[in-house]
């Protein structure tokens, strides 16, 4: 009778990246060492410390599992139910948006818009995220600086079960209030705690419809569309730069993540709706990416 090969970490990660590449399956490596670290409860650097680690039958068994998932398509952090963002692990799956490095730099200029740096900050500040998602955005500002209260709001009752999950394991949770609202209820304004806010944040839907067959196939298939796509993509803009003049303090600043090719109409209505300073800000690819006003003292 035949034995069963017995496979080491790093052959097997070479033999499955290999394969995923074969495939076209996007980030073959990562993929590969991502699945294969989950199975085994080790980080990425851990795999190849433990290089020569045996990969048993049962170990095995499930790893080829998540490689079928990755083969069909499933992100591999859907598969994994996790995702690192600005260095905190936060769980998601497919009822809510994976967290993109991009983001990192929305709550960056957040951070630096209220004097804060983006690793700490003792200014007392209260902070409204509109359209959180997985929390990520909500929940490391609360994380990084202790000092500021925030107040989480999305449509989707079962994003804000994911959030809530995050902001507990993060410990934040007294300092992220969830509310389950629509930014284009006419009522909004009112479901909110409080109505003075230092800083409004957020990374909407921007995505217009036309854009859909153009993303890719595995975000298609798996993430959430409503918090991707818009009939024309500036819809959220709009809704939330309008709402933001009495839901803000005099001073207080609007921080929004960009589409791309954005800016330019999204500045001309942020001046519209009466925001100064307006400041687009690029990410590391030289895409605009951030978008940041001020609302007028006595406006």
């Amino acid at each position: 009778m035949q034995e069963l090969k017995e496979w080491q970490v790093v052959e097997l990660l070479k033999t499955t990246t290999g394969y995923f590449e074969e495939k076209k399956v996007d980030e073959p490596r990562i993929s590969s060492e991502l699945l294969l670290g989950h199975v085994l409860g080790q980080s990425r650097l851990q795999l190849y410390l433990h290089h020569n680690r045996p990969v048993y039958a049962d170990e095995l068994d499930r790893f080829r599992g998540l490689c079928r998932q990755r083969l069909e398509g499933r992100p591999v952090q859907y598969i994994i139910g996790e995702q690192y963002f600005y260095g905190l692990k936060f769980a998601v799956d497919e009822r809510v948006l994976i967290p993109r490095p991009e983001t990192e730099l929305l709550v960056e200029h957040a951070l630096e818009s209220l004097g804060m740096t983006g690793r700490g900050g003792s200014s007392e500040a209260s902070i409204l995220d509109i359209g959180t998602g997985s929390g990520c955005i909500a929940v490391t500002m609360a994380r990084l600086c202790p000092s500021l209260t925030v107040t989480a709001v999305d449509s989707s009752l079962d994003a804000l079960e994911i959030a809530r999950i995050n902001a507990i394991s993060h410990a934040v949770e007294s300092r992220v209030t969830f509310i389950a609202a629509d930014m284009f209820d006419e009522f909004f304004v009112t479901t909110l705690p409080e109505h003075f806010y230092d800083l409004i944040v957020s990374n909407p839907p921007y995505i217009p419809d036309a854009e859909w067959e153009d993303l890719q196939r595995e975000v298609r298939q798996y993430e959430p569309r409503i918090a991707l796509m818009t009939p024309l993509g500036i819809e959220c803009y709009e809704a939330i730069a309008a709402k933001a003049k009495k839901l803000l303090i005099p001073g207080g600043k609007l921080c929004f993540e960009l589409h791309a090719d954005a800016a330019e109409s999204v500045s001309e209505l942020m001046t519209h709706k009466g925001f100064s300073g307006i400041t687009v800000y690029k990410d590391y690819s030289g895409h605009d990416r951030v978008i940041s006003g001020v609302m007028p003292i006595g406006n």
